[in-house]
């Protein structure tokens, strides 16, 4: 079904969406700032932080979005050389090495057995060792990179996502797309040629859905694409599977080889096709191609360990820790600043854990 319908429906999907959208004759790379942002961005967190607490008891706090973790896995992204010049900045400057954290997750609220909420999964990569100054102050040398399995937002604005969270809160999220009196049927579309029934996260490509700067006056969008064959199958199918079949996945792939992603970016070149503030439209790829820029590497490892696992509750992704030259653009990505912020804090704090900034050398029995 993927292979014949996925293509052909993301482009009659996105013909709609473009069709019904207007030029707001933006230059590359520019921001068009809401006037109520900072009320919008207020009802989103104190709704995501209700909802956590509804969920969640104390000590047992997840994350209110990108919830289950189904690994945190040791990793190393490899900068190619001999980018062009357009590309060669921030990270990607020159040939070089970051070891990171890369963290895999499913898509919350909540944290059902994998097979009942397996349609979209996460990727957050945290880059250690990156020098220079940062754009938020709680680290000072990561820089993390996050995407989801589709490449499309579940809603185009912050707007949207305002009346996504109270419809989550009532646990009622389909009908934000159904409601007649607000339709959000596109983006349904969107989700649902994108999703499917994930076998193993180390299998599966992953986009930033939102831009970044690319050095300053560019714009971009990043994938994390499957470099290499990676066993999908789902077991115990037509009988249910295990609760954690994608965590148990990941530790058998990862026993015997080694994983590999190739990281990609889009160059913003129509500022109206490729939009800053509507997380909705997807990148024509060719306005853009997508130009591999690194290799992400995941070696064999074991990582399932429970005191790996409870690593990830210390630790925070955010787009914002951040070097300058990567900083993230668009509405979305301004309210994640403040959002995931105030929601990792009020996590940990449940939790009775403390934010650390990983050094890499981190080991664990």
């Amino acid at each position: 079904m993927d292979g014949l319908l996925q293509r052909p429906g993301t482009a009659i999907v996105q013909a709609i969406v473009n069709a019904r959208r207007r030029n707001d004759g933006l230059a590359l790379a520019e921001e068009k700032i809401g006037p109520d942002e900072e009320a919008i961005l207020a009802r989103i967190t104190e709704r995501m932080r209700a909802h956590m607490a509804q969920d969640f008891p104390p000590g047992r706090m997840e994350r209110g979005g990108n919830t289950k973790t189904h690994g945190v896995v040791r990793g190393e992204l490899v900068v190619h050389a001999g980018l062009p010049g357009h590309l060669a900045h921030g990270v990607f400057r020159e040939p070089q090495r970051f070891r990171c954290w890369v963290r895999f997750g499913g898509p919350g609220p909540h944290t059902p057995p994998d097979i009942d909420d397996v349609g979209v999964l996460s990727i957050g990569v945290k880059l250690m060792g990156v020098p220079g100054a940062k754009l938020m102050a709680d680290e000072a040398h990561t820089q993390d990179f996050t995407g989801i399995s589709c490449p499309t937002f579940t809603t185009p604005n912050i707007t949207e996502n305002a009346i996504l969270q109270q419809w989550s809160r009532d646990e009622l999220p389909l009908w934000y797309f159904l409601d007649p009196r607000r339709p959000h049927l596109c983006d349904l579309l969107m989700q649902g040629l994108w999703s499917r029934t994930q076998g193993n996260p180390l299998g599966t490509g992953y986009y930033s859905c939102v831009p970044y700067l690319l050095g300053e006056g560019t714009a971009m969008q990043y994938a994390f694409l499957p470099a290499g064959p990676v066993d999908m199958a789902v077991p115990r199918l037509p009988r249910r599977p295990s609760d954690n079949y994608l965590r148990e996945n990941m530790a058998k792939t990862l026993a015997r080889t080694d994983a590999s992603f190739t990281m990609t970016v889009q160059v913003q070149n129509d500022a109206h096709r490729m939009p800053i503030e509507h997380a909705g439209v997807l990148w024509p790829e060719r306005l853009s191609p997508r130009v591999p820029v690194a290799t992400l590497h995941i070696p064999r490892q074991r990582f399932d360990s429970p005191a790996q696992l409870a690593f990830a509750d210390r630790l925070s992704f955010n787009p914002w820790h951040a070097i300058p030259e990567h900083r993230p653009l668009g509405n979305q990505n301004r309210a994640r600043r403040r959002l995931y912020e105030e929601l990792s804090r009020f996590r940990q704090a449940q939790n009775g854990v403390t934010h650390v900034e990983p050094t890499g050398d981190e080991a664990f029995d």
